[in-house]
């Protein structure tokens, strides 16, 4: 049995009261450009994907869990497991600390190394991926440090108000 505890946060299973939580999060614009959102989630669209989390990951194939510090159990962001391929061993991963007050305090880090375990112990996978815009340097900064590596770029990839910027494609291989 894995222990999903960091050094500085747990990671948990969403749970009915962070409904609120999450609608706030997911229907914030100014996130809508890292989570690939366009358009509102309603409080019933959370309640279902709810639902669908108690199926195991090998069923829905994706996987959401809250981030929560271990000193005052605040939930402070949210990572997802997602285009799960159990046959190939991989997944996505997409991660997202909600309030600026709480980026930079290593909570992203510590859920990183601990979703790495889990994914490797676990889950048996051979490898996570991600996609991460250049225009986001403290994101592509904390997946290098993770062990992710670029495996190629996506030019012109994401249209922005700003005109279109390039996506970076990263990889980590666990061992």
């Amino acid at each position: 049995m894995i222990n999903l505890e960091g050094n500085t946060i747990r990671l948990r299973a969403v749970e009915p009261a962070d409904i609120d939580t999450m609608y706030r999060w997911e229907n914030d614009p100014s996130v809508w450009r890292v989570s690939g959102t366009t358009v509102p989630f309603s409080r019933a669209m959370l309640q279902r994907f709810l639902e669908e989390q108690r199926y195991d990951i090998f069923q829905s194939r994706q996987l959401r869990l809250i981030i929560e510090t271990l000193a005052d159990h605040r939930s402070v962001g949210t990572l997802d497991l997602f285009e799960f391929d159990p046959l190939a061993c991989r997944a996505g991963v997409g991660i997202l600390i909600y309030s600026p007050e709480d980026r930079g305090r290593g909570y992203a880090a510590d859920a990183l190394v601990v979703l790495s375990e889990y994914a490797r112990k676990t889950l048996r996978l051979h490898q996570l991926w991600c996609d991460v815009g250049a225009e986001n340097p403290a994101s592509l900064a904390l997946f290098r440090r993770a062990g992710f590596v670029e495996i190629g770029i996506k030019r012109d990839w994401q249209w922005s108000p700003d005109g279109y910027t390039d996506e970076i494609m990263m990889q980590k291989i666990l061992e």
